[in-house]
This record gives C-alpha cells, structure tokens and sequence, in this order.
C-alpha cells in the first residue's frame, strides 16, 4: 500500500499539493495553502507586480489554525481581478 501511495504521488503531483499554489505575496512568489497539512509547493523564481502603496487593514484576533502560529493580513495576487487583494494568511 505504500508503494501505492509512493507512485500515486509521483503519478498525479496534484494530489499532494491539494489547495496549495503559487502567487504573488507583498511581492514575492511564495506558496499559499488552503490549510496546515498541505504540502507547499516549490514556487520557482517570478517577476511580480509591484504592490500599491495601502494602509493595512486591522487584524482581526483569530485563534490561528492548528499547526501555525500567527495570522496576518498580506496583500496577495488575485490573478481574476488582476490586482493585489488583502487576505489573511496564516504561519
């Protein structure tokens, strides 16, 4: 069965990466996942858009999700808008 698992990874990469992506991030390319346990993907160099100048939003207090430490409001590349966005993203 580990086998299995093993050649099903190397087989279909999506399966091992979930909801995890690479995007812009304060302008920097680097791996967002829709939680914890994911696997991160390795993001490979990028040119990003530079960030408008915004004032941060207020952090709202969140009990952080289990197996980060901290949440904290980034500004994230929203390839549909075509814009940066503020989102919460958490360490």
């Amino acid at each position: 069965m580990k086998k299995f698992l093993i050649l099903a990874l190397f087989a279909f990469p999506s399966l091992g990466y979930a909801d995890c992506y690479c995007t812009c991030i304060n302008g920097k390319n680097q791996p967002i996942c829709s939680n914890a346990i994911d696997l991160r993907p390795i993001c490979g160099p990028k040119v990003c858009p530079i960030e408008p100048p915004s004032i941060k939003p207020i952090n709202p207090p969140t009990v952080p999700p289990i197996g980060t430490k901290v949440c904290v409001q980034e500004q994230v590349w929203d390839y549909n808008l075509g814009k940066y966005v503020w989102k919460q993203i958490c360490y």
